[in-house]
């Protein structure tokens, strides 16, 4: 069974997913894997305090109680949410997992008032890319500086 809830971003599933995470990304960005100190920078550099009540959300995908996909919003203004740290453990992907957490967070920031979600990301992150432009998510001119990534997207709700 399937399920999508709210999970406390220092909750022991939010912390062994959020590892998960960045040491798929960090490692994809070294093309190598990231050492214990690399995951630790790119941790702390990220933190996921925000995605708590009420300037965030952070939403748990577990498969027969076992968590398998992460990902949180944060309430920029009335209008407009971003996506940040989605994940699904690549034992889970193409399965549907991580469609059905974007639908979760995308109604979530609907049912607030949100007009349009958006998020940035890196092209070499191709599942992502993938999934966020079948859902009709369009590239759009960056947003915000950020170092690390090289697409920023949105879609209107």
């Amino acid at each position: 069974m399937r399920i999508i809830r709210r999970i406390d971003p220092t909750s022991e599933i939010a912390s062994k997913l959020l590892v998960e995470y960045m040491t798929d990304i960090v490692s994809r960005w070294y093309r190598r894997p990231a050492t214990s100190s690399e995951i630790a920078e790119a941790s702390a550099s990220e933190p996921a305090d925000d995605l708590a009540a009420p300037s965030g959300y952070l939403a748990a995908v577990l498969v027969d109680d076992r968590p398998v996909g992460i990902g949180g919003i944060r309430f920029l203004d009335d209008a407009c949410a971003e996506l940040t740290k989605v994940f699904v453990l690549p034992g889970a992907r193409g399965t549907g997992v991580g469609s059905e957490l974007l639908d979760h967070l995308e109604t979530l920031a609907a049912q607030t008032g949100c007009t349009s979600v958006q998020l940035d990301t890196r092209s070499d992150l191709v599942e992502a890319c993938r999934l966020y432009e079948r859902r009709g998510y369009r590239q759009v001119p960056p947003y915000a500086p950020s170092a690390y990534s090289d697409r920023w997207y949105r879609l209107t709700l």
